[in-house]
């Protein structure tokens, strides 16, 4: 057996949460081991979709620019009857978000990973191992785990040590089942045909997504980059994806959106079968290992949220890790990943439950209910907002999040504007930030500073001044994910609530 030096961190996984947290934690300079049994990318496309809250994670890691340019924004949302007939259209404006990015972002999963695994490559303080098998996980004592994995190309067997192990391994979790965890059922098991096509023609569709809701034969169309497009329909019982193989057998299914376009013009890039569920781990940490990802929580695809969950879990725990291992937060920080993201998690598969059993369930009388009242959702007061809004829940309390009242507390601090024409994310960079409605006190501003805080002071008539009047507060304590920390009228106290965030 090959035996290895120790590291910092070993991450089982190098999908995009596993990349993602390794290149998050490499910008704060701790060391990592990633370790995946794929010797590339994985080939075959799955995700499609990402909010603005997660672009700006992938903003965070330095690829903005290049997701950009894979990447597609969808201009709003079609609900659709079983005979296609729009029942409802919610219509985005990329151009006007709170966090400076489109609120909905269609791209293709392996570009996508190309992109994070190039990136990974500039941080000297990541190795990534394909071909590994993790086929075991120990803990040794003193806070360690022995990760043992096998080299597929010559079978030989490795060992490494750990301080801290991430398990980002997918849904069948190698490292959830080694350290007991078991995952919930939430009671949705759902047969779907997925299909990916490409094509050079315009085949002149609405640029959003279409819905089609439809006890019968649920479905969804979209497009996903200049020349791909994906469908995803219902199975019904008895059916497979074999039954599917051929463009000529899909006619029946996919016609609406590619009309007079014929077989030679399209593409076929995989017909594949998947089950949607949803499921979430009961623990998501045993001593010094975590879950992350589709490891530690399954959504269905209905609200486009199961990647993008990864990747604030990565967000959520890297700069905790990180904090840890340097000394500048207590051991007690991580015991708020759990805290935080479990709920987080399960809400946003309780919103995807509900707009799944919405397209998919209730018969005919269904039908008749959504023909009446999904038209007429845009007289109700904000319901169109609502539905375009892509913000996601507030965090639950814990050491690092301090409600005390205030209604900014666990929410994302929006990536508005500054005086100066940046962004507040690119302000506040990695670390945490003070964010407040007018010059602190000298003593206050060197105190925050000291304490490693970066102060932002909101131009008056600017959207973080109106963002601090909407919450009715003077100051919010900014944490390096972005969410609000603590808010409050009196700076000086949230100045001193620097010196112990997680006390």
């Amino acid at each position: 057996m090959g035996v290895h030096p120790g590291h910092q961190v070993v991450i089982v996984g190098a999908g995009p949460t596993g990349v993602t947290a390794a290149t998050l934690l490499a910008r704060y300079g701790v060391e990592s081991l990633v370790l995946d049994r794929w010797s590339t990318v994985y080939p075959q496309p799955r995700a499609v979709h990402l909010d603005d809250e997660v672009y700006r994670i992938v903003d965070r890691l330095g690829i903005a620019e290049e997701f950009a340019e894979i990447s597609r924004p969808a201009l709003g949302l079609r609900l659709l009857d079983p005979k296609l007939n729009v029942l409802a259209e919610f219509r985005r404006d990329p151009a006007h978000t709170p966090h400076g990015y489109p609120q909905a972002n269609m791209f293709d999963q392996p570009e996508f990973e190309a992109l994070l695994r190039a990136n990974l490559a500039n941080y000297s303080q990541v190795t990534l191992r394909g071909n590994a098998e993790v086929t075991d996980i120990a803990q040794i004592g003193s806070g360690r785990s022995k990760v043992t994995f096998t080299d597929r190309g010559d079978g030989r067997e490795h060992s490494v040590e750990a301080d801290y192990l991430l398990g980002c391994d997918g849904a069948n979790s190698m490292v959830r089942s080694r350290i007991g965890a078991t995952m919930r059922d939430l009671r949705f098991d759902q047969r779907w045909l997925v299909i990916d096509v490409a094509t050079t023609t315009d085949l002149g569709q609405w640029e959003g997504v279409h819905q089609v809701c439809n006890p019968n034969r649920a479905g969804t169309f979209m497009q996903i980059g200049d020349t791909r497009y994906r469908w995803e329909f219902r199975l019904l019982p008895g059916e497979t994806a074999a039954d599917f193989a051929t463009l000529s057998a899909l006619r029946p299914l996919i016609a609406p959106w590619t009309g007079r376009v014929g077989d030679d013009h399209l593409e076929l890039i995989r017909v594949a079968e998947y089950t949607f569920r949803a499921r979430i781990a009961e623990t998501w940490r045993r001593d010094n290992t975590f879950l992350l990802g589709d490891a530690a929580h399954l959504t269905p695809p209905f609200i486009g949220q199961g990647m993008g969950a990864g990747l604030r879990d990565a967000m959520n725990l890297s700069w905790k890790l990180a904090g840890v291992l340097d000394g500048s937060l207590p051991p007690a920080a991580l015991d708020t990943y759990e805290q935080e993201r479990k709920p987080h998690a399960r809400r946003m598969i309780g919103l995807a439950l509900t707009v799944g059993h919405a397209m998919t369930a209730g018969g005919r009388v269904g039908d008749l209910l959504r023909r009446a009242v999904v038209p007429r959702m845009h007289l109700l007061p904000g319901m169109r907002a609502k539905v375009m809004d892509s913000t996601t829940p507030p965090l639950s309390s814990s050491r690092l999040v301090h409600k005390g009242g205030s209604r900014l507390a666990g929410t994302l601090c929006p990536n508005a504007a500054t005086a100066d024409g940046r962004r507040i994310d690119a302000v506040l960079g990695d670390d945490f930030g003070l964010v407040a409605a007018r010059e602190p006190q000298l003593a206050d501003r060197l105190l925050a500073e000291r304490l490693g805080a970066r102060v932002c002071v909101a131009e008056p008539g600017g959207e973080l001044a109106e963002w601090l009047h909407r919450g009715r507060v003077e100051a919010a304590i900014i944490r390096p994910d972005r969410a609000v920390l603590r808010a409050g009228a009196d700076v000086s106290a949230l100045c001193q609530a620097l010196g112990s965030p997680a006390r």
